[in-house]
């Protein structure tokens, strides 16, 4: 099977007495609760570095309300995004838009992303607003994404967030953590969505409740940035509280790109300088003899296309047992898999061919961002020549609320993370989950395919 576990005996650690030796998720919350160190299983209160929420600003606010403050308590900590319903679709959502902006202004807060400029984790990554070891809570359950660049990212609820914005801190139990090995590069084809998708299989949707998925192997040290943050994000799906990849070489390149964007469009050239320092002195890496539950290793050669089956994401089989399903609907976007490295792959899988009749492809890039660099690329003009219908950056169908709900009895397969009945606005229709390539390749075929008889 390509996969096995050990104990946590087996990490060789003792069951019993406090053990010195500390993982990421230790350290992580013993920095952002001001400890030396912290046990799993305590309980610590936490002064995160960023306070994510989207289009359920509004709703928080009404929360936050009710506590009788007239300001939030760390303004410059907060990072709000128009991304799950834009351009608004309905006069609601206007009004929710609205009511954001007012709060917005009204507390001065800096970092406020309009409609268009895309989806909150792509967003917040693009302007390294999270530093390595720093911890973000998000309003969003897809905010482990954040372990992509070795970060504490945690999804909490509405109520939480209005605490957050009432006193700046906030409970937190340290999760225990689970070590997930992988060596050897993934073979042509596979990716990191795969990788994804055969863990969640393996183990279950509740296989990583409440813990911190680290990292490792050299499989992960090859994978590229956007392929980090499409595995790290689809944790979420795996019942985690956080992920974690260890911070390299790729990492900081990114991110002083991104701060160097940034300065460049703020005319603020002190937002870039001495990163070099603020990286090396900010990053976390967990401690050698640090307990683990489990550990799970895979060796990439044994890794192949996968598909989640409806209606549950660990309803998982390898992509040759379901090709042939006929699709009317493929989605290549979301904040799992909408970025430049995915618009690639499908722009060649789809060069010189079309969508199939009977079948649509709809292309939502992840960010203002990505979809300018796929312009200049000439990945989106294949797509549209293709037959693609390319919407505005942000989360479009994947909530079903906006944009590419499917007709009852339709069939989609979709790049995102969530398949479950009437995810995407529609109680009988099916949804099967992909890598980006599975996606093209099904729009042209009009069925499930592998990219790999394509090209």
């Amino acid at each position: 099977m390509g996969k096995h576990s050990t104990s946590q005996e087996t990490v060789g650690q003792a069951a019993s007495g406090r053990n010195e030796a500390q993982t990421f998720a230790q350290k992580a919350l013993a920095r952002a609760a001001g400890c030396e160190t912290v046990e799993v299983g305590e309980v610590v209160d936490v002064r995160p570095d960023v306070v994510l929420s989207h289009d359920n600003t509004a709703a928080i606010r009404e929360i936050w309300q009710q506590f009788g403050l007239e300001r939030v308590a760390t303004p410059e900590k907060l990072a709000i995004t128009l991304d799950h319903a834009v351009p608004a679709p309905t006069t609601r959502h206007a009004q929710n838009h609205a009511e954001i902006r007012e709060f917005v202004r009204e507390q001065g807060i800096r970092h406020f992303f309009e409609v268009g400029r895309g989806i909150c984790h792509q967003v917040l990554s693009e302007e390294a607003l999270v530093l390595p070891g720093q911890t973000i809570l998000g309003a969003d359950s897809h905010t482990p994404h954040f372990g992509w660049l070795g970060a504490f990212g945690a999804g909490i609820g509405r109520s939480e967030v209005a605490a957050l914005w009432a006193t700046g801190e906030l409970w937190l139990r340290v999760p225990e953590s689970i070590k997930v090995v992988l060596e050897g590069e993934l073979p042509k084809g596979v990716t990191a969505k795969d990788f994804a998708l055969r863990i969640i299989g393996d183990w279950g949707a509740d296989g990583g409740l409440y813990s911190s998925v680290e990292f490792s192997g050299s499989g992960i040290g090859a994978l590229s940035i956007d392929s980090r943050m499409a595995l790290a994000n689809m944790m979420a799906e795996f019942g985690a509280k956080s992920s974690y990849i260890a911070p390299d070489g790729k990492t900081r390149s990114y991110l002083v790109s991104a701060l160097e964007r940034r300065a460049k469009s703020e005319k603020d050239a002190g937002i870039a300088e001495d990163y070099s320092v603020r990286f090396a002195d900010s990053q976390l890496f967990p401690d050698e003899g640090a307990v683990y539950a489990t550990t799970y290793g895979y060796n990439a050669d044994d890794l192949e296309p996968t598909v989640s089956c409806p209606h549950t994401v660990d309803n998982v089989a390898p992509l040759s047992a379901v090709a042939g399903t006929e699709v009317q609907q493929a989605f290549i976007g979301t904040c799992t898999n909408g970025r430049l490295e995915d618009l690639a792959e499908a722009a060649e899988i789809v060069h010189g061919r079309q969508v199939a009749a009977g079948t649509r492809l709809l292309v939502i890039p992840a960010s203002s961002l990505v979809l300018q660099e796929a312009l200049e690329r000439g990945y989106i003009q294949a797509l549209i020549a293709a037959g693609a219908a390319i919407g505005t950056p942000g989360c479009g169908p994947c909530m079903g609320n906006h944009m590419g709900v499917p007709a009852t009895g339709e069939v989609t397969i979709s790049s995102a993370n969530r398949n479950f009945r009437g995810r995407m606005g529609t109680t009988e229709a099916e949804i099967y989950l992909a890598s980006p390539a599975v996606v093209a390749a099904s729009a042209v075929a009009g069925r499930i395919a592998d990219p790999r008889d394509i090209l």
